[in-house]
């Protein structure tokens, strides 16, 4: 249940990061330093999270539900 949370809280902090980003963009200061440090903080953040999961996935704490493909009914001939 923890890592559920972390991640959760991995994703908030990125779309908090690319909404500042926005903001920086729409408010035309003409500094756009801030906006750039905002979209490198949400690109280092979206990184470590892509890894995490991945040795998550990799050490077994993470498990991904089965994959189940759709099959379609067929009809059935009288």
């Amino acid at each position: 249940m923890l890592i559920k949370i972390i991640i959760l809280l991995f994703l908030a902090v990125i779309l908090f990061c690319l909404g500042s980003a926005l903001y920086y963009l729409l408010s035309g200061k003409g500094d756009s330093r801030q906006m750039v440090k905002a979209l490198t903080a949400r690109i280092t953040l979206s990184l470590i999270l892509f890894f995490l999961l991945i040795i998550g996935f990799a050490t077994g704490v993470i498990h991904p539900h089965p994959f189940q493909m759709f099959v379609p009914v067929t009809q059935q001939q009288a």
